[in-house]
């Protein structure tokens, strides 16, 4: 049998692969950037937390729908969070990526307490928009807002 398919709690069909993202962080837009330029099999969506379906997705998962400092990776149904979610995107976005995917055997204390220094200081070192992304027509379809 097959499993079934997430949705949302307004049905909303989840893709397998749905990255959360800060929509007015320069480093978050910058890695959505990347991984839509290195994701030759167009397996990843994405979403703002600040928007609608993310905010959504955050409540449906039970994690804090106001907290914009992780990344949240949605990974078959699974919500992964912080250094765990970077990680995961890194190994299912293939090639070369995926080799990042060996510091999980760092334990995730330690992980995480590197990705929060930087999640901190990430508008000091990179800047912040004043708006979330707005994806231009031909990625609209890649992006659930």
């Amino acid at each position: 049998m097959e499993p079934a398919e997430e949705k949302d709690p307004h049905g909303t069909e989840l893709p397998d692969q749905l990255l959360l993202f800060d929509g007015v962080c320069n480093l978050c837009n910058g890695l959505v950037r990347f991984i839509i330029r290195h994701d030759k099999h167009q397996r990843f969506r994405f979403a703002p937390l600040q928007g609608p379906a993310g905010k959504r997705v955050l409540q449906h998962h039970g994690l804090n729908s106001g907290a914009y400092d992780t990344l949240v990776y949605l990974r078959n149904g699974a919500a992964l969070t912080r250094s765990t979610a970077a990680l995961n995107v890194a190994r299912d976005l293939g090639g070369a990526w995926r080799m990042a995917y060996v510091l999980i055997w760092i334990p995730r204390w330690i992980r995480d307490a590197v990705y929060d220094l930087v999640s901190r200081r990430r508008f000091r070192w990179f800047g912040k928009r004043e708006a979330c992304m707005v994806p231009d027509p031909g990625l609209r379809s890649r992006f659930l807002m």
